[in-house]
């Protein structure tokens, strides 16, 4: 199926490419760790007519659509969050996302205790379903931590997600190959 969606693409324009994975990084839930198995994918499709992604632009894209979105979660969606929970239509699943950063927030609390930004930096970087710069820095701001080391935490967080997503993906595919 991944071959099918990525090869509706396969006569676009290059940039449409490397658009579509930069808006794919910014996504919550698929993030970074969606993003380049798709740029891989992307490439692989490439490769049949002779062409290439300019693979280290991608990783680029990839981390700043991935981070993008980081301040603003940070700064305003809590407020969003807490404002839409008593809502009738979206009231559940504004209270489901606030508990579920609060409950992201106490557990790195719990196993942190002063190591919170390494924590933090582990939660985000090890790309298991939950986890990413969006659940991080919700749960960093429910926590009240400190804007600049959350960012830094989930910066590096990124880049390790990024990197082991990076193997991973390489390593499936030359299996799939």
């Amino acid at each position: 199926m991944g071959h099918a969606i990525v090869e509706m693409f396969q006569n676009a324009p290059m940039w449409v490419m490397y658009l579509v994975i930069f808006i794919v990084s910014m996504l919550p839930l698929i993030e970074l760790r969606g993003a380049i198995p798709i740029a891989y994918l992307f490439d692989a499709v490439l490769a049949k007519s002779g062409l290439s992604l300019n693979m280290p632009l991608t990783y680029v894209l990839i981390i700043i659509g991935n981070m993008l979105p980081v301040p603003f979660i940070f700064f305003f969606a809590r407020k969003v969050l807490e404002w839409g929970a008593d809502k009738p239509v979206i009231g559940k699943f504004f209270t489901f996302c606030l508990e579920k950063g609060h409950k992201g927030g106490e557990k790195l609390k719990a196993k942190a205790g002063n190591g919170l930004l390494v924590a933090l930096l582990l939660f985000v970087g090890i790309p298991v379903p939950g986890t990413g710069a969006w659940t991080g820095t919700l749960a960093a701001s429910i926590l009240d931590m400190d804007f600049k080391s959350s960012v830094i935490a989930c910066i590096l967080g990124v880049l390790l997600a990024g990197i082991i997503m990076s193997v991973v993906s390489l390593l499936l595919g030359v299996a799939l190959i």
